[in-house]
């Protein structure tokens, strides 16, 4: 079986810059203290530490797509909050899917090259059930799937982009 390729993106770091600067919606990113901790980071794909300051800003992964690529994604260009370091982290280290935006229970949508949403699923963890990785393969097997992003179910978070190679 031919096993099709698509790479896991976080935030680009010359958009990173931009967001910490001031995010998609126009204003100074919120540096906000953790004192939790566990806040998925959409930089390096790791959690935020008990007590950690990081940023929350506003974020369009399809606008930023969309200027890549040429898409235009009209509607489908929302506009939601991420939290990322507050200073420059190197990115993400590991390879593979990054465990720490795996979740009980996650959304993929799956756009065309244009910007448009196609499709989508719902993922839920547990036995007997397909994984995240499975799912991803199961649409990127459509040609016409360019791009798939991982959400949240409970906020509708947007966690990572993957792109067909």
């Amino acid at each position: 079986m031919d096993e099709t390729r698509y790479e896991i993106r976080a935030i680009a770091p010359d958009v990173l810059r931009k967001l910490r600067d001031h995010d998609d919606a126009g204003h100074r990113p919120q540096l906000v203290v953790d004192e939790e901790g566990g806040n998925p980071l959409r930089c390096c794909f790791g959690r935020s530490n008990p007590g950690e300051t990081v940023a929350l800003a506003s974020y369009a992964p399809l606008r930023r797509w969309a200027e890549e690529t040429g898409a235009a994604p009209g509607p489908y260009s929302e506009v939601g909050p991420v939290f990322v370091h507050a200073e420059d982290c190197g990115g993400p280290t590991g390879t593979g899917f990054p465990a720490d935006m795996r979740g009980d229970r996650r959304v993929l949508r799956a756009y065309t090259a244009d910007g448009r949403i196609l499709r989508g699923r719902y993922v839920e963890a547990g036995a007997g059930r397909p994984t995240i990785e499975e799912e991803l393969e199961e649409l990127y097997r459509d040609p016409a799937v360019a791009a798939v992003h991982l959400r949240a179910v409970e906020f509708g978070c947007f966690l990572l982009e993957t792109r067909r190679m």
